[in-house]
């Protein structure tokens, strides 16, 4: 009970200081534990974005708030909410790389250290019974943050075929 309540005292915080910046509509996904609707919706509504700043790289600037689970040179680990799993986690370079599918060859060991690091923080979740990994990879793989992540979920059995 007393977990539940620290975790809606912090989502009214994060909705606040969103509403304060003016963050609304795709820009809320993922932002301190924020996930509002429907995923695809708001894929074939985006459009990659250049230089613009997305959600990621302003909780990397610490400019937006987050429940930060991890930090290193190389990427940063925040916690989420999602209705598909109680644990819910995302992981992201600290590299801008709008898409997998835009990821070089020079980025191999730096996606490497993104899966060992999901792994690492799974376990520190009580993940030990498994979880999913999930990269979206555009508009029809309903990408709605141009900054690669992977989602991290679990705590439950999930089921197959997830899409």
């Amino acid at each position: 009970m007393a977990a539940a309540m620290v975790l809606a005292a912090r989502l009214s915080a994060a909705r606040r200081a969103l509403a304060a910046a003016g963050v609304r509509g795709s820009q809320v996904r993922g932002a301190a534990s924020m996930t509002d609707g429907n995923e695809v919706a708001k894929a074939q509504q985006v459009a990659p974005r250049g230089a613009a700043p997305t959600v990621f790289s302003r909780i990397l600037d610490r400019s937006l708030p987050a429940d930060i689970l991890y930090e290193d040179q190389q990427c940063l680990v925040f916690r989420d909410v999602a209705p598909q799993a109680p644990v819910h986690f995302l992981v992201i370079p600290k590299k801008p790389i709008p898409r997998i599918t835009q990821a070089e060859e020079e980025d191999q060991q730096l996606l490497g250290h993104l899966l060992l690091v999901a792994k690492k923080i799974a376990k520190t979740e009580g993940l030990r019974d498994g979880y999913r990994l999930v990269i979206n990879d555009g508009k029809l793989g309903a990408q709605s943050v141009y900054h690669l992540h992977i989602h991290v979920l679990g705590g439950r059995q999930l089921q197959w075929p997830p899409g």
